[in-house]
């Protein structure tokens, strides 16, 4: 692929010079990149330990996507300003490109958006928010308008919504109002063009779950964003609706491949049916415009109510299958879709090993790829790449038996 030219364009805004910027564009947008089947996408976080404050280095970030562009993912998301891994991401893009001319990688930059008292021992108050959003969005601002080639998608919260984060979520108005000011910003020439924005949250939150959901302020919002950004885990409705989950009467004469392979289609169909249902509700109110996968992922370990004592819904096999049926059918429909994610983070739960949050990605902190990746690794795709040092290699050994050996069948009966 020949690299790309880039545009530059001046925008005049008004007779006040300090309200005229020249904004840098690059002709691949938002619109032209989501359901692209070119240009693949993942949630991306670099941190190697079980704390956020030792930050990835520009070389350690450089050393992911490099791994990433080979398996033709060309968008990351993140999910927050807070600390300086976007900053480094950003300087790692842009010194990959200039080191190689065929490189790609574009952002969907993420806002973290609480509401007041969140995190704290204080009872959060969710119809008011945060004082630390505005220094979120001002910051998205100043890094989108400084690495326009970059950055293509604003992404205004994440789970910001939905009613079961309640430690931190907000009412739709908070979201809107910063959708709002964002689409200004475009408006008036303080942000690029093409930026788009969105909030990515839980297809609930959408209008796809209950009518509590459906209040005016989301309805403004969905008419609000450029797109929807919506988020679908059957791995957790494995526990908590598992009406999907098992095995039905007239699959009980087949091999365990077979009933897992069953089970694993039923929860593709049943993301399918969260998408459609936001779609549905979007149209309900008049509105028709893209919808696209935020996130979704299946994790690979969990000492949870999705591990062997619960659900018995993760192992690498599970999670394998449910990356492929969800990219093929992504692809099929040119949807884009954020899978979640691309390497495991033990922050996440810190205090808990096992706990799913920290495997959810498709390389462990080994360096090795889990068994979603073993043909990339068959195909070469990785040859000559390293992730710490370490070149990648297969879970397990690539030894497909003992990887069987941690496959559970759902016990659960589904009536026909």
């Amino acid at each position: 692929m020949k690299r790309i030219a880039y545009i530059i364009f001046a925008v005049f805004i008004s007779c006040n010079p300090k309200s005229t910027r020249t904004i840098v564009s690059n002709p691949m947008t938002a619109e032209k990149i989501l359901g692209n089947v070119n240009y693949q996408a993942i949630c991306y976080g670099g941190y190697r330990t079980n704390t956020r404050e030792k930050q990835p280095t520009i070389a350690e970030v450089k050393d992911d996507l490099k791994l990433l562009f080979a398996m033709n993912i060309k968008v990351i998301r993140t999910y927050n300003v807070h600390y300086a891994e976007v900053a480094t991401i950003l300087k790692a893009i842009t010194e990959l490109k200039k080191e190689d001319a065929n490189f790609e990688m574009y952002l969907m930059l993420g806002a973290w958006i609480d509401c007041k008292n969140a995190w704290t021992e204080l009872p959060p108050i969710h119809n008011e928010e945060s004082q630390r959003n505005a220094i979120e969005i001002e910051e998205a601002v100043r890094l989108t308008n400084q690495y326009p080639d970059i950055i293509k998608i604003i992404a205004v919260g994440n789970e910001a919504m939905v009613k079961w984060a309640t430690s931190y979520y907000v009412t739709p108005n908070i979201i809107l109002k910063w959708v709002n000011h964002l689409q200004n910003l475009k408006k008036n020439g303080k942000l690029p063009s093409d930026v788009w924005i969105t909030s990515s949250d839980n297809f609930a939150s959408w209008g796809g779950g209950g009518s509590e959901y459906h209040v005016d302020d989301l309805n403004q919002l969905i008419k609000a964003v450029d797109y929807i950004s919506m988020h679908t885990y059957p791995m957790h409705d494995t526990h908590y609706n598992p009406v999907f989950w098992g095995i039905k009467e007239s699959e009980s004469q087949l091999a365990e491949k077979e009933k897992v392979d069953a089970a694993m289609l039923r929860a593709r169909d049943y993301s399918i049916s969260q998408y459609n249902s936001v779609v549905k509700y979007m149209k309900s109110i008049g509105v028709n415009k893209p919808v696209h996968i935020g996130e979704t992922g299946w994790a690979t370990v969990s000492n949870e109510h999705y591990g062997n004592e619960g659900s018995k819904a993760t192992d690498e096999y599970k999670s394998a299958q449910f990356y492929h049926l969800m990219r093929q059918w992504s692809n099929s429909q040119n949807i884009a879709c954020f899978y979640f994610e691309a390497f495991d983070e033990n922050w996440k739960d810190s205090g808990n090993p096992m706990g799913s949050e920290n495997h959810f990605g498709l390389f462990n902190l080994q360096a090795q790829a889990k068994f979603a990746l073993w043909k990339e690794v068959d195909n070469g795709i990785f040859n000559g790449l390293t992730r710490d040092g370490k070149p990648i290699t297969k879970t397990y050994k690539g030894d497909e038996k003992s990887l069987w050996m941690d496959v559970k069948v759902p016990t659960a009966i589904l009536k026909n």
